[in-house]
């Protein structure tokens, strides 16, 4: 499984991006092509995420210096799972193009270049050993995308194995934490997927997480979220 670059540099433009599914050479092969946007914070272990849906070390991660995070400008990168699950009976191939964001929500105009067919999933990453609130996420995301953002959003909570090595079951997590991320969890509809940060991420935690994204683009038949350009974040 070959890993590739598109990354979205002073502008450059991300092509081929396939919305729904596709028939490719090798025997017209079946391909579902979905865009995923990672958003989070600073050192949320947002990259950290998008390693793990493409199985390698592609988005730039480690230690930096505090409230600095390593990723400065939008990245995409992309891979393809042969033979990832079954459709009609027959075996499909997953194809993930992957954005991984700077600690802020990136201009319309910056993700109309990179995803021009939409966004099919966005990926909220949260640190789940800090507390704090990012009370403006819920209004970025309606902001871009509309009312429909919930359906299409999924909320990573990371750094899990510092909520076990304390005694927390990750089960009542969500029940003892603060208002906001808990509405947050509740309101999206993909539901919440615990990342242990402390386990091998790309061939441990990234077939589970992929799995759980591929279910809830199956639940929106597989339709992109369309980029609204006409605001102001």
């Amino acid at each position: 499984m070959a890993l590739h670059t598109e990354q979205s540099r002073h502008g450059n433009r991300c092509y081929g991006v396939l919305s729904g599914f596709d028939r490719h050479g090798d025997g017209e092969r079946n391909v579902l092509s979905l865009n995923l946007l990672l958003v989070g914070s600073k050192q949320s272990g947002r990259s950290s995420v998008g390693n793990a849906l493409i199985g390698g070390e592609g988005f730039q991660t480690g230690n930096c210096i505090p409230g600095i995070s390593p990723s400065t400008e939008c990245q995409l990168l992309s891979r393809k799972y042969q033979n990832f699950f079954r459709r009609q009976g027959a075996e499909s191939d997953l194809l993930l193009r992957v954005v991984d964001t700077p600690p802020r929500w990136p201009r319309p105009q910056k993700l109309l270049q990179l995803c021009p067919e939409g966004v099919h999933i966005i990926v909220l990453v949260v640190r789940a050993d800090l507390r704090h609130e990012d009370t403006h996420m819920k209004e970025y995301a309606e902001s871009l995308f509309g009312p429909d953002w919930r359906r299409h959003t999924l909320l990573v909570l990371t750094f899990t194995d510092h909520l076990k090595k304390a005694g927390f079951q990750l089960h009542d997590y969500l029940t003892q934490e603060s208002d906001w991320l808990r509405s947050l969890s509740e309101e999206v509809e993909g539901g919440v997927f615990f990342m242990d940060n402390s386990c091998d991420w790309p061939s441990i935690r990234g077939r589970p997480l992929r799995e759980q994204l591929l279910r809830l683009s199956a639940r929106n038949h597989h339709k992109a979220l369309t980029v609204q350009t006409e605001v102001s974040l």
